[in-house]
């Protein structure tokens, strides 16, 4: 195999991955579907890191005037000669990304956006030379681009019309309408949520889209870019032939993630063919219309970090560079339904649940059934298809998003469950003196109004695992215990010591899982004698900790049961 070519690792410039000869999976077909199913505005609403800034940024490359077309060579494109020869290089482009539109108040992100607009008008710096704009035009091109010690100086006013403003001057100066590209279009909004300054943000983006995509002569077509579709804020409201492309939409399905062909032909070329079934297991899964496809950002990453590192096990890409609030938000918010539900999720059921693809920010927490349809536009379910009533059958996507739903619910046990200090000292109490049934109440209620994190088609011994993470959990709360996990002990590996602030005294647990609950007797039983047979307390007396509290205890669903001695 000769020289591997390198991978785009975080890269979302279309020109620079194709100069610098990074490894591009071919998503031209996106140009020849948008230019053949013409809408004047539309709008591709997909999930966080599946390749919407880097397909807004090979469509601007494409036609903007004066494009490098080599870019294009030995693309799937190149081969549509008509479009080529129509439309590549053809017309002015204004491109702006508005992920970076944050800030605990409006003025700063307001000078954020203005910043973003302000360096895309600047692109255009050539307009104050144009022959053919007036005077006039050249002043107020310069209101786009006046600094004020250093900084873009723009007003609310001026901003929410610079987008129509530059068109025009750039439809003057070149007699081409401009194709104005808008990434990321909705984060503002969400920022803007989260901080309290919502209101003035949908004024200003509702000015600003109304101005350059509704009222706007020297438009050619536009593309946004966003996770959610907020047509209800009324931004959109009055657009004649406004295109929504989402997840659920067949066109354009397969332009958005790589399918499972590119998958293999990737890991294919980097001789890593054999990880096929990890990567699909972790990172596929995904349903946008009639296509299965896996998300980019996790593939590329995984496929970077194996290259290097032969033996590397799949790790949680896509979930670190987005924040996990929306899950947290839902686990916060569910009832005794929803959190079943949840649990059925995590074991890899189908939950059918009517989906809104139309929200505002401020409907997703206000029922429990705005947050199922968030999740399920941002990624963090999919869908499976419909039944016949119209509702969507959701499931977890992958292994990766399933790791987020369990780090979210402990984190909602840690806040729950371990807040309720009276319960807990007492159940710690009941533990030291050996009170088998006020323990396994404890617990069996624990388990009753908690969220299991298990998959039902796990192993026995990962299931037990979970119920292992669980009561260590509870007993570690207790700061005058030295709780050790999976400690070697006697002729093996005891579950659970613990060391008492008692200096003569010590615990020892065994957990078993019982696949039925008329078993969980004698897997109580099994417990004790394995622990007696190994030989696990050698470990306290050791330590001349020789009131030894030695408990079996047993696991089946949502239900224990609890055994002890002393030794």
């Amino acid at each position: 195999m000769g020289r591997k070519i390198k991978l785009p690792v975080g890269i979302e410039d279309f020109k620079e991955i194709r100069q610098e000869e990074f490894y591009y999976i071919d998503k031209t077909k996106l140009l020849e579907q948008l230019l053949e199913k013409w809408g004047k505005v539309n709008l591709f609403t997909r999930p966080r890191r599946f390749g919407k800034t880097l397909n807004m940024s090979m469509l601007r490359y494409f036609f903007e005037i004066g494009t490098d077309e080599s870019l294009f060579d030995g693309l799937y494109i190149k081969n549509n000669k008509k479009i080529c020869e129509e439309y590549m290089g053809k017309f002015p482009v204004i491109f702006i990304s508005l992920k970076n539109v944050e800030g605990l108040d409006f003025e700063t992100a307001l000078y954020r956006f203005v910043e973003i607009i302000g360096r895309e008008a600047e692109r255009f710096y050539f307009l104050l030379d144009s022959k053919k704009l007036t005077v006039n035009e050249k002043e107020r091109y310069k209101t786009l681009i006046r600094l004020d010690n250093g900084r873009y100086s723009m007003d609310v006013n001026i901003l929410a019309s610079a987008l129509r403003l530059l068109s025009e001057l750039l439809y003057k100066h070149y007699g081409k309408k401009t194709i104005i590209i808008i990434d990321e279009y909705d984060v503002p909004l969400d920022k803007a949520f989260q901080n309290g300054y919502y209101r003035e943000m949908v004024s200003l983006i509702r000015a600003m889209f109304g101005d350059a995509l509704k009222t706007n002569d020297f438009l050619q077509f536009a593309v946004l870019t966003g996770c959610l579709r907020v047509s209800k804020e009324s931004i959109f409201t009055g657009l004649n032939n406004f295109k929504v492309l989402s997840i659920a939409d067949t066109r354009f399905d397969e332009q958005f993630g790589f399918t499972d062909e590119e998958v293999q032909t990737l890991l294919e070329s980097y001789g890593l063919l054999e990880h096929i079934s990890e990567t699909k297991e972790w990172y596929d899964g995904y349903h946008f219309g009639d296509a299965d496809v896996y998300c980019p950002w996790d593939v590329i990453n995984h496929v970077d970090r194996l290259c290097g590192e032969p033996d590397a096990k799949p790790q949680s890409y896509w979930i670190n560079t987005s924040g996990n609030g929306l899950v947290k938000r839902f686990i916060d918010k569910a009832n005794k339904t929803t959190r079943d539900e949840i649990e059925r999720l995590i074991s890899g059921e189908t939950i059918e649940k009517q989906v809104s693809l139309e929200l505002t920010y401020d409907e997703i927490d206000t029922t429990i059934d705005n947050l199922w349809s968030v999740l399920f536009t941002t990624g963090y379910l999919t869908q499976t298809g419909m039944t016949e009533s119209g509702a969507y059958k959701l499931v977890i996507p992958n292994k990766e998003v399933r790791e987020v739903y369990k780090l979210q619910i402990q984190e909602w046990f840690k806040r729950t469950v371990m807040s309720n200090t009276e319960q807990l000292k007492n159940f710690w109490k009941a533990f030291d003196v050996g009170d088998t049934k006020a323990v396994e109440n404890y617990l069996n209620r624990t388990l009753s109004n908690s969220i299991s994190v298990f998959d039902t088609k796990a192993r026995d011994e990962e299931k037990e695992s979970s119920y292992h993470t669980l009561l260590v959990g509870l007993l570690v709360g207790n700061a005058d215990w030295l709780v050790k996990s999976n400690v070697e002990a006697g002729d093996g590996f005891a579950d659970i010591i613990v060391e008492t602030e008692d200096f003569d005294a010590g615990i020892i647990i065994e957990l078993k899982y019982s696949k039925t609950f008329s078993g969980m007797d004698k897997a109580c039983e099994k417990a004790i004698t394995k622990i007696k047979e190994k030989r696990y307390d050698e470990y306290l007396k050791n330590d001349d900790r020789h009131d030894i509290m030695i408990y079996g205890i047993a696991f089946c669903k949502k239900k224990c049961k609890v055994i002890a001695h002393k030794i």
